[in-house]
């Protein structure tokens, strides 16, 4: 495990740097949302866009590995649901927490990460991943909240959670790069290279950038923000390697990157939608800040096991 430590440090030191960055105030709330926002729709689309245009979709795609991602992102969601009405809050509390159970940091820390150190293979898995959290749950939590306030579903909702996809730049990103791939050309050399500069801003920028939005967060309900951190760090990843390996089985390495991938802390924006709807953003900010700091040591524990290190 050792060796797998030193080589995820670096990533880990970075979010480091970025949080006493943003304590010692050196780098403020509006710097930190100017650079999530380069990282967001610059850096980290074109390195989305790179690594996409160069697979085809059937190198990215397979039904058995999303049934099998999905399955265990059902099985911890029904369990976090079950625990958070079993504590007597909202139906909209128990959406956030169990959001904050299975949506884990793939776009701004499991791309770079999974990708360098898993080897560019990775980068299918990991885009799969990222566009069913993204299509799958970001959409579910609208729905869930909004009917609950509403009391009703209408057309409405579907417009703004279709509205919301096609202004989401990493979900572009992959779509305009798997249709570019889809047409068997190379990207232009000069492309390529502009692509493979901006993006190379994305890890650092990215790493950065969580670590000084977690600067600004103060803890709250530090039980629940434990539990969650568990859950996230802990059942997900099991629940999906129980997916992949035995419900439905998908191939060695794919499932290794599946699991990893499950392994990551709590996503920002599962914090940003907290905020947005006003529910629980401090439970949220809290379990964000305890699953990253705690995902030192596991993330690089569930990459010594995938890897059989």
């Amino acid at each position: 495990m050792l060796p797998i430590l030193l080589k995820t440090l670096p990533f880990f030191a970075l979010i480091g740097v970025g949080y006493l960055a943003g304590r010692a105030r050196f780098f403020g709330a509006e710097a930190t949302a100017a650079l999530t926002k380069f990282v967001f729709y610059f850096a980290l689309s074109a390195m989305l866009f790179r690594f996409a245009a160069n697979l085809s979709l059937g190198e990215v795609f397979s039904w058995n590995f999303v049934f099998a991602y999905l399955w265990g992102c059902l099985v911890v969601y029904a369990i976090a649901t079950g625990v958070a009405f079993w504590r007597g809050v909202s139906i909209e509390e128990a959406a956030i927490e169990a959001q904050c159970a299975v949506i884990g940091n793939v776009g701004f820390l499991g791309v770079p990460m999974l990708v360098l150190l898993l080897g560019e293979a990775a980068a299918g898995p990991v885009l799969l991943v990222l566009a069913i959290d993204l299509i799958v749950f970001s959409s579910a939590i609208t729905l869930i909240i909004t009917a609950a306030r509403e009391g009703r579903m209408s057309l409405g909702i579907f417009r703004i959670l279709a509205m919301g996809l096609l202004k989401n730049p990493m979900i572009v990103a992959i779509v305009l790069g798997l249709a570019w791939g889809a047409t068997g050309w190379a990207v232009p050399a000069p492309a390529n290279e502009f692509l493979a500069l901006l993006g190379a801003a994305a890890t650092p920028g990215a790493l950065f950038a969580i670590g000084a939005s977690l600067a600004g967060r103060n803890p709250e309900r530090i039980e629940v923000a434990a539990w969650l951190a568990f859950a996230k760090l802990i059942l997900h990843p099991a629940a999906v390697a129980f997916g992949a390996l035995v419900v439905f089985p998908v191939e060695p390495y794919a499932a290794g990157v599946m699991i990893a991938a499950a392994s990551l802390p709590v996503a920002g924006n599962v914090y940003i939608l907290a905020a947005h709807y006003g529910v629980a953003p401090q439970r949220v900010s809290t379990a964000i800040l305890v699953s990253t700091a705690t995902s030192v040591l596991t993330v690089t524990a569930m990459i010594a096991m995938v890897t059989g290190g």
